[in-house]
């Protein structure tokens, strides 16, 4: 299974694919699903643009019962930015006024490339939807987050073949009191992933988001230095799930989570695709399941030796 694909759903809602202009389809109420609107850039059966499908949507449903919208393909995502996406979205604020939950950036690979999807400054959204609980963004080709103020967003969510460290560095000077939930996919350097394990102090200082019980740090070629960094955190007090996986994590990094702080509180820690051994693999669960932790140290990563140098992949990076 690709880590990259389509939502099925957001904010606890079914997604539903907003259908082009020749389907004939009877539409559910505006709040009982998370209303998907993408246009297909290479198509023949509509010359229609995102513009275009944004008013038709909010033309042909209730805008203000809508909970929560996914924005896939938007046009070539790899030639035009979501800047055309976060401006509908913000001159509609009056008219979406349930809108609990964005996701920007919902293409898998037949679409385009996780590294090919152009975003732009994803704060406005957040500014012009003061309620909003839910944010998520799939892409971090340009993708800019200053810092901002937010009283009741409770997750946070961003996917990425490379995700900038002036990103993370925005996250951590946020102000956050409501969040809960927070998942980066840090990536490849290659790829723009320049984050380092200093960018990511003020969160694993603890205190930083004070609600924050869900924590993603994910999809790193330095996870083990995340994971050693994790480890002596005092943010994992706080949590009840621990998500350190899609990375390049080793020995190293299982054994510096084994020799630090406890995690028997945790529900739930996500190590799955590793490069971990079966005999490391052992000694955490033996040290975690009888505490009733469940544990996912499942899909080995894929690797490769050149030369004598053992080379190892992040799930997702191009």
């Amino acid at each position: 299974m690709s880590a990259v694909e389509h939502l099925q759903e957001l904010h606890g809602l079914p997604a539903f694919d907003f259908p082009d202009p020749q389907t004939r389809r009877e539409l559910p109420a505006a709040d009982a699903v998370a209303w998907r609107l993408a246009v297909d850039a290479y198509g023949d059966s509509s010359e229609e643009g995102f513009g275009d499908l944004w008013d038709r949507f909010l033309g042909s449903v209730d805008p203000t019962g809508v909970r929560a919208i996914i924005v896939g393909q938007w046009g070539e995502a790899y030639d035009n930015d979501s800047g055309v996406v976060l401006q509908r979205l913000v001159d509609a604020r009056d008219r979406l006024t349930a809108l609990r939950a964005v996701f920007i950036g919902d293409l898998e690979m037949e679409e385009a490339e996780i590294s090919w999807i152009e975003q732009s400054d994803v704060t406005p959204v957040l500014e012009a939807y003061p309620l909003l609980e839910e944010f998520g963004v799939r892409g971090g080709t340009g993708l800019r987050f200053p810092a901002v103020r937010h009283k009741h967003l409770r997750t946070l969510r961003f996917e990425a073949g490379g995700l900038p460290g002036e990103v993370v560095r925005g996250v951590t000077a946020s102000e956050l009191p409501a969040l809960e939930g927070l998942d980066m996919w840090l990536g490849v350097e290659e790829y723009g992933g320049d984050a380092t394990v200093a960018d990511l102090a003020p969160i694993l200082a603890g205190g930083r988001f004070p609600a924050l019980r869900r924590l993603g740090l994910r999809n790193s070629e330095i996870q083990d230095e995340i994971a050693a960094a994790v480890a002596g955190s005092p943010v994992v007090a706080q949590l009840t799930s621990l998500d350190l996986s899609l990375g390049v994590l080793t020995d190293e990094g299982v054994t510096a989570l084994l020799g630090g702080q406890p995690l028997t509180h945790l529900t739930r820690l996500d190590l799955h695709h590793n490069f971990v051994t079966e005999q490391v693999a052992d000694r955490i669960r033996a040290a975690l399941e009888p505490a009733g932790v469940e544990i996912d140290l499942s899909e080995p990563g894929d690797s490769w030796e050149d030369d004598g140098v053992v080379h190892r992949f992040t799930a997702v990076a191009e």
